[in-house]
């Protein structure tokens, strides 16, 4: 997950494999795309608490040391049903160069996993 620096932390081997592979200039951008994103969160809008809170989940879903892909296909298919104006933003994210490098660093089953949902 993104700790208070914007730092991958966690422990075990898919967190040393994810912070050597992503720097903090990187996490800084991912961090900033994020931000964003919220920004164009409609303030008027109903389910405007409901859609920071799953920018926050996708967040972190995204810099865990095992990506958590469940989450991530839950949220981009929230924003398309219930903010169709920022699902495209959301899917920017999803392929925002520093998440597929975290994805890849988790390797295994997680990064064949994460090209079929950014794919699919």
């Amino acid at each position: 997950m993104v700790g208070d620096g914007n730092h991958v932390v966690g422990a075990g081997d898919g967190a040393a494999k994810a912070t050597a592979t992503v720097t903090e200039a990187q996490l800084a951008a991912l961090h900033d795309a994020f931000t964003s994103v919220r920004a164009e969160i409609p303030p008027e809008d109903p389910a405007t608490d409901r859609a920071a809170e799953l920018l926050d989940e996708l967040e972190e879903a995204v810099t865990t040391p095992q990506t958590d892909l469940t989450t991530m296909a839950y949220v981009r298919r929230w924003f398309a049903t219930n903010l169709p104006a920022l699902a495209g933003s959301v899917a920017a994210l999803l392929v925002h160069p520093v998440v597929a490098q975290l994805a890849e660093a988790a390797g295994g089953g997680l990064a064949a996993g994460y090209h079929d949902l950014v794919n699919g």
